[in-house]
C-alpha cells in the first residue's frame, strides 16, 4: 500500500467505489423515510435534529473512504475486504436509522464504529508499508480510536448531555483529518476527489427523485385527480434537474484546488449532500398535501422544500462556484435564486414557484456564459 500520485492521469471512480456508494444510499434513504414521517406528524425539531445526526454518521464515513482511497487505493485483497467491512457498517447504520427516531443510537453507534475501525486498519496497513507517510497515517489511525472510543462511551452518558457531547465529538472528528495532516499531507488526487463527491451527489438527488416517485405511485392508486399531480411531478423533475445543473455546471477540481488542503470544501459538502436528500422529503410532502394525506398545512409543507432547497442553492454558491466569481451574473443569481425560493414559502404553490426560480437561475448562467466555455 504505496500513495498514488497527485498527477496521475484518467484516474477515475472505480467500481468497489461506485459499490460503496450505492450500499451507502441504503442508509439516506432510511433517514429520509423518517424525516418524512416526522414532518408529517409535526415533529419538527426532533425530526430534523434526528436527521442531521443521522446524516453526519453516514456523511462522515462516506468521507473519510473516499479521501483515503484517493491517496491509497491498491484495490488488492486486503483493501477490498477492509472496504466491504465499511459496507457493512454502513448497512448496519440503515438498519439503525428507525431506532434512532426513537433516541436509541445504539445501532447507529455499533455500524458507524464499524466503518471506522475498519479504516483504521487500513491506516495502519498504509503507515507499516509506506514509510513517507507513516507519521500521517499513525496520526489518523490514533485519532480515529480515540474518539470512536468517545462514540462508544457516549451510549452511557446521560440523556441531557446529547447535544453537548454529540458536537464535541463531532468536532473531534472533524479535527483528527486537519491533526494528522499536518504530518504529511496526502496525496489525494484533485480530479478524483470532485468525481466522488459529484457521484454521491447525484446519487442524493437520485434518492429524491426515488422518493417523489414513489409518493406520487401511492397518490395515483388512490384514485386522486392526475391533472394535479402530473403538475407537481413536472415541477419537481425541474427542481431535480435544475440541481443537477447549477451543481455540475462548473468543473469541481478547480473548487478544491482553490482551498486550503481542501477541508472547507469537503466537509463543507455535508450541506450539499444533507439538502439534496431533503429535498426528496419536501416533494414528498408536497404530493401528501395535494392528496389531502399530509397534515403538515401549507406553509409548512412548503417549508419543508423552500428551506431544503435554498439551502443547496447556497451551499453550492459558497463551495462550488464562488461568491466572488468574475461571471457577475451568476455570482449574484445564487443568492438572489435562494431568497426567491424562500419567499415562495408564504404562498400556496410554492412547489411551482421553487422550479421558476430554479429554471430562471440555470437559463442566467446559460446565458452568461455563452460563448465562454468552462475549461476542464
Amino acid at each position: 500500500m504505496l500513495a498514488r500520485g497527485r498527477a496521475e492521469e484518467h484516474r477515475a471512480s472505480t467500481p468497489l467505489e461506485l459499490l460503496f456508494d450505492l450500499c451507502f444510499v441504503v442508509a439516506v434513504s432510511q433517514a429520509g423515510v423518517q424525516l418524512h414521517h416526522s414532518l408529517g406528524e409535526h415533529e419538527i425539531a426532533h425530526g430534523v435534529g434526528t436527521y442531521f445526526v443521522v446524516f453526519f454518521a453516514i456523511w462522515w464515513g462516506w468521507v473519510n473512504f473516499s479521501w483515503f482511497a484517493s491517496a491509497f487505493d491498491t484495490d488488492d485483497v486486503p483493501y477490498r475486504v477492509a472496504t466491504f467491512v465499511q459496507i457493512a457498517g454502513a448497512l448496519v447504520v440503515a438498519a439503525g436509522v428507525p431506532a434512532a427516531w426513537h433516541e436509541d443510537l445504539s445501532i447507529v453507534v455499533a455500524g458507524y464504529v464499524l466503518m471506522r475501525l475498519a479504516l483504521v486498519a487500513q491506516w495502519l496497513r498504509a503507515a507499516r508499508q509506506d514509510e513517507t507517510y507513516r507519521a500521517t497515517a499513525l496520526r489518523y489511525g490514533l485519532g480515529i480510536t480515540v474518539v470512536q472510543v468517545g462514540w462508544l462511551l457516549r451510549l452511557v452518558v446521560p440523556g441531557s448531555w446529547f447535544a453537548a457531547s454529540f458536537l464535541v465529538l463531532v468536532v473531534a472528528e472533524l479535527l483528527v483529518p486537519v491533526w494528522a495532516e499536518r504530518a504529511r499531507a496526502t496525496s489525494w488526487h484533485p480530479r478524483h476527489i470532485a468525481e466522488r463527491y459529484g457521484l454521491f451527489t447525484l446519487i442524493v438527488l437520485g434518492e429524491s427523485v426515488l422518493a417523489a416517485t414513489t409518493a406520487m405511485e401511492d397518490a395515483l392508486s388512490s384514485g386522486h385527480e392526475v391533472g394535479e399531480l402530473i403538475a407537481v411531478a413536472v415541477a419537481g423533475l425541474a427542481i431535480v434537474c435544475s440541481m443537477w445543473w447549477v451543481y455540475f455546471d462548473q468543473p469541481g477540481h478547480r473548487r478544491v484546488l482553490q482551498f486550503r488542503r481542501g477541508y472547507v470544501w469537503g466537509f463543507g459538502h455535508y450541506l450539499i449532500f444533507g439538502s439534496a436528500a431533503a429535498v426528496g422529503v419536501g416533494l414528498e410532502l408536497t404530493i401528501d398535501h395535494v392528496t389531502h394525506t399530509g397534515h403538515l398545512g401549507t406553509t409548512g409543507t412548503a417549508l419543508a422544500l423552500t428551506v431544503p432547497v435554498a439551502l443547496y442553492v447556497l451551499s453550492v454558491w459558497l463551495l462550488h462556484v464562488g461568491p466572488r466569481n468574475e461571471c457577475r451574473p451568476i455570482a449574484l443569481g445564487f443568492p438572489l435564486a435562494a431568497v426567491l425560493v424562500l419567499a415562495a414559502s408564504a404562498t400556496p404553490i410554492a412547489v411551482y414557484l421553487v422550479a421558476a426560480a430554479l429554471v430562471a437561475l440555470v437559463v442566467t448562467i446559460i446565458v452568461a456564459t455563452s460563448g465562454h466555455p468552462v475549461e476542464d
